[in-house]
């Protein structure tokens, strides 16, 4: 009755369920393994955020690289903002998706080192995107800046394009490394996303916290891939007995056939 399955095209079908059974298992501890990977970012980032506020030197120097640890951990610092060398990054957007730009200040601290802060975003209200937009005034005189600490900006992390031949004051990238060359100045590592004082007109608009990667989603998508591998023998098995029951039906019925007197 099961011959067929030496047939050419149960042997097919067979070899591909075969196939089909390892790859979808593979597949879904690959997804496991991203889940572990999110849930553990998620975690270290929402570690990061839950953390006291340090003093920024206590976490990075000129010259010095941010860490995955390091990175959104609470800091403060105490100096005054430079204008003058304030420049805005474009090709930002907001909560609601909003194209507009960071406004990234210097902040020279009180032992003449400079820590860049990203102040919030504003909306690209100018008459062009060539054009500086209106950026409202920092506070002036000392002030004491609380925000997340951030590693520099390079493409191959961000995706971002770091274009040349740019407008005046206008950057894609925020990174530590070219703004010091551009100042001549011995700036901190990494940059400070500013979460306190809050701005007064509330703009810039402050930069929310990260949101978590979905995880979940990873884990769904694997226990569906091993439910995919648990199906694909049982789909088989259904498929041949069905295939064994239509044979021996066609095979059933000449018989009957052949056994009923002529004329009855």
């Amino acid at each position: 009755m099961y011959r067929f399955l030496l047939s050419r095209q149960w042997v097919i079908l067979t070899l591909v369920a075969l196939i089909l059974i390892p790859t979808m298992i593979r597949l879904g501890f690959w997804q496991m393994h991203r889940y572990e990977e999110r849930s553990a970012r998620n975690q270290l980032v929402a570690d990061a955020l839950e953390s006291k506020p340090v003093p920024v030197e206590t976490l990075t120097s000129p010259g010095h690289t941010v860490t995955t640890k390091e990175r959104y951990r609470p800091v403060t610092a105490q100096g005054r903002f430079d204008t003058e060398h304030e420049v805005v990054v474009r090709r930002r957007v907001n909560a609601d998706e909003e194209v507009g730009f960071h406004v990234l200040t210097p902040l020279v601290l009180t032992d003449g080192k400079v820590l860049l802060v990203n102040r919030g975003w504003i909306p690209a209200d100018g008459p062009s995107q060539t054009a500086f937009p209106k950026v409202p005034a920092a506070p002036g005189g000392t002030v004491t800046v609380t925000g997340r600490l951030m590693p520099d900006e390079t493409t191959e992390a961000s995706g971002i394009k770091n274009l040349k031949g740019l407008p005046d004051r206008q950057i894609m990238l925020i990174n530590s490394e070219q703004e010091a060359g551009r100042l001549d100045a011995r700036m901190l590592g990494g940059y400070v996303v500013q979460t306190a004082p809050e701005p007064k007109g509330d703009t810039p608009e402050l930069i929310g916290k990260p949101g978590n990667e979905n995880a979940p989603l990873n884990y769904a998508y694997a226990l569906q891939w091993w439910l995919f591998a648990a199906g694909v023998p049982i789909g088989w098995w259904i498929l041949a007995r069905r295939e064994a029951r239509d044979r021996g039906a066609a095979v059933a019925v000449p018989e009957e056939s052949e056994s009923t007197p002529a004329g009855v």
